[in-house]
């Protein structure tokens, strides 16, 4: 990469969604915080035809190539090129399939796209995401025992996009606001299958990400207390005591990530579950 540049390019090349190589590239990407990506996904390549394209677009802007391919001819005639033009490539699956094939002592299919057959467990995902959907914000209360996760917090602790992220891991997620002077639903201390988290964060952090909202809304529409601070810390220190005395687990998103979030939340659910078969 040209010591005077910024930017690399980063070319992903997959016979299925792509999916996989956008995390593990973005993954390792993140580590590095003085250059960034220039990404080119290239999906469905599946034919000889289709992968003409890939090359002329590597050619035309060298830089890291990495594939999840299947189809011999077209991982080759890939490597070919890459090492013609002097750009590193890798399989990303390629090891992986070896040290399995090491250790389990059996053939692939080489079926492509196999990890996105309608299976039992694809099914489950999109039930879960139907189920989340339609309990976002406290929606349809009466569902509640029905779900898997229930996440309670006051706006902006980023409660729709963890469930979401919960849903497509096929785990049913309803979340219900906290919000000042408004009781919360019966249905909700009711529930005994769900696991309940409270998500909370710090005053600072919330009153920041209120004022980054209300810029394109009307901000009179909340009131002054949405985006106060002492009013903020009174609904944090509000959630805070309602967890404690249902016993129910809080986690604090202020430095955390979605993904950091819920993977949390799933050890709490699994950890739920595992007692409960106990």
């Amino acid at each position: 990469m040209p010591t005077s540049s910024n930017y690399f390019h980063l070319h992903l090349v997959s016979d299925s969604t792509g999916e996989t190589l956008i995390t593990v590239a973005r993954a390792v990407a993140a580590q590095y915080a003085n250059v960034t990506p220039v990404e080119h996904v290239y999906p469905l390549v599946r034919s000889q035809k289709q992968l003409d394209r890939v090359l002329s677009e590597i050619e035309e802007a060298p830089g890291i190539v990495l594939f999840t391919l299947l189809e011999k001819d077209l991982v080759a005639r890939l490597e070919a090129k890459c090492q013609e033009i002097n750009v590193p490539s890798l399989s990303i699956i390629g090891p992986v399939m070896q040290l399995f094939h090491a250790y389990l002592g059996a053939p692939t299919t080489g079926r492509v796209g196999a990890q996105h057959t309608l299976n039992a467990e694809y099914f489950k995902r999109i039930d879960a995401l139907n189920y989340t959907m339609m309990h976002d914000d406290g929606q349809h209360v009466e569902g509640l025992e029905e779900a898997d996760v229930i996440l309670v917090g006051v706006s902006r602790t980023s409660k729709t996009p963890t469930s979401i992220y919960l849903a497509n891991r096929g785990i049913k997620t309803a979340n219900i606001p906290i919000v000042p002077g408004i009781r919360l639903p019966p249905q909700l201390e009711e529930a005994k299958h769900p696991l309940i988290v409270g998500l909370t964060a710090s005053p600072e952090r919330i009153v920041q990400l209120r004022e980054n909202r209300v810029l394109g809304l009307n901000a009179a529409a909340h009131g002054e207390s949405y985006v106060d601070k002492a009013a903020v810390a009174s609904e944090v220190a509000f959630t805070r005591k309602l967890c404690e005395r249902h016993g129910w687990p809080i986690i604090d998103v202020t430095r955390r990530s979605i993904e950091e979030t819920a993977a949390d939340i799933m050890a709490l659910h699994q950890a739920a579950r595992a007692e409960l078969e106990t």
